[in-house]
């Protein structure tokens, strides 16, 4: 039963990686730019509604109306002002990845010190949904099972849009080859723009959903982005439906391999698993060969 209580909690855990991992993936997989400040979006989700419920006595849950427009807002001024002039100066693919790790590795740098000098950098934390639930013999937190089921719906929305709309089909095309799509009408700044921004949004909702349950503060947004980097990897570049499965194996992998070995070796586990799928599927669990 304990075993089995570990293998839940894997599978809400890698809820939680592929939560983060979705608007990433938006971002790397349609608009072909790896965000370095990612993580620190979803900081700025988290604290919006640590100060929700702490501040103003609401519901964590209304401080989504407010942290995803402003991410959305922002990650759209970014891509337009900073991505836009290093796409078109950019003579190859390359030369354009170089660039964009500098400018956001910058870009986080520029919003970490503005979160510790508005925030510092303190340990911060709330109670939220924290009612025992048991599910077939094993107790769970509700808030946890509030940031799977949001993980899910999440990932349902997207298929849905990328699978059955006209937007989700330019996406797609993007994805595949932005030099095509734009020769077939599509206008992909406009479209990489929109997938740009709305991957800054769910990094704030997802911060919103982690936040009733695990502590944060200014500076765990990087810890963040290369959790989310690694399942994006494992599930594949682009795919977004797939990134929720992989952030599970990822969770469940973790969980079990610091039970049954030693939870201190959970990172090095992480990345084990992540060179085990770099070798044998260069290109991602859930890629077309």
């Amino acid at each position: 039963m304990v075993l089995f209580e570990v293998f839940i909690n894997g599978i809400i855990l890698g809820g939680m990686y592929g939560l983060i991992a979705l608007g990433l993936n938006l971002q790397y997989g349609v608009a072909r730019i790896l965000n370095l400040s990612y993580g620190e979006f979803f900081v700025g989700g988290a604290f919006t509604a640590f100060f929700t419920i702490m501040l103003w006595q609401y519901n964590p849950l209304l401080s989504l109306f407010i942290s995803m427009p402003i991410a959305f807002a922002m990650n759209w001024l970014i891509y337009q002002y900073l991505m836009t002039p290093l796409i078109r100066r950019a003579p190859d693919q390359d030369a354009l990845d170089a660039d964009v790790v500098l400018v956001t590795f910058g870009l986080f740098f520029v919003f970490q010190g503005l979160a510790l000098v508005y925030w510092s950098g303190d340990l911060r934390g709330y109670t939220f949904l924290s009612t025992p639930v048991n599910f077939l013999g094993a107790t769970l937190a509700m808030n946890r099972l509030l940031a799977l089921l949001g993980a899910c719906l999440i990932a349902a929305v997207l298929f849905v849009i990328l699978r059955r709309t006209r937007f989700g089909a330019a996406l797609r095309a993007i994805t595949i080859d932005p030099v095509a799509a734009g020769l077939v009408g599509i206008d992909v700044r406009r479209y990489s723009a929109l997938a740009f921004a709305a991957g800054g949004a769910l990094a704030a909702a997802s911060g919103m959903l982690v936040s009733t349950f695990i502590s944060f503060s200014a500076t765990t947004g990087v810890a963040y982005t290369l959790k989310a980097l690694i399942v994006v990897i494992m599930a594949g570049v682009g795919r977004v439906t797939g990134t929720l499965a992989a952030g599970v194996l990822l969770g469940v992998v973790e969980a079990l391999g610091g039970y049954l070995i030693d939870p201190a070796l959970t990172i090095a586990i992480n990345f084990g698993l992540f060179m085990l799928i770099l070798l044998l599927r260069p290109t991602g669990l859930f890629t077309r060969a």
